[in-house]
């Protein structure tokens, strides 16, 4: 097989439409523009959201609350699923945590929270850990370190 014995799968491809060929065609004289107006002339650009001068959609509704753009995104896992996926007496860290499938991007950071139970001895280095969580560790066995 060469470049130019390649061709794309039958069906797959088809010729564009060819407006205002002739009459034959069907989309002769106006070419499916109708008659004059904005839209039918060449490089007719109206932004997004414009409804002609009325107040369009996006400015009529009512703005609700406020996005804080500064907020740090914390990922949180609880120590329940810490326990399900690691041994006793591993060092549980942010790639750990990538590795075990439990985070996928950490983001700003990292917290360990205390939803569920854990009887295993985990060196758990996280971001941040809710004051019953570290406890749940500690009284496992095991260390809770903030990195």
């Amino acid at each position: 097989m060469k470049l130019h014995e390649l061709s794309p799968a039958e069906g797959s491809t088809k010729e564009r439409k060819r407006i205002g060929r002739g009459p034959a065609s069907g989309q002769g004289k106006t070419a499916g523009k109708g008659h004059k107006g904005q839209k039918a002339r060449a490089g007719r650009g109206m932004r997004a959201g414009f409804e002609g001068g009325q107040m369009p959609l996006q400015r009529r509704l009512p703005k609700r609350g406020f996005n804080n753009i500064f907020r740090a995104k914390i990922v949180t896992v609880s120590v329940a699923s810490l326990a399900n996926k690691f041994n006793d007496g591993d060092v549980v860290d942010v790639e750990a945590l990538k590795n075990a499938g439990l985070v996928k991007n950490s983001f700003d950071g990292v917290k360990i929270l205390s939803n569920g139970e854990i009887d295993k001895k985990l060196t758990v280095k996280a971001n941040a850990f809710s004051a019953a969580a570290k406890q749940k560790i500690e009284a496992a066995g095991g260390n809770a370190e903030v990195v």
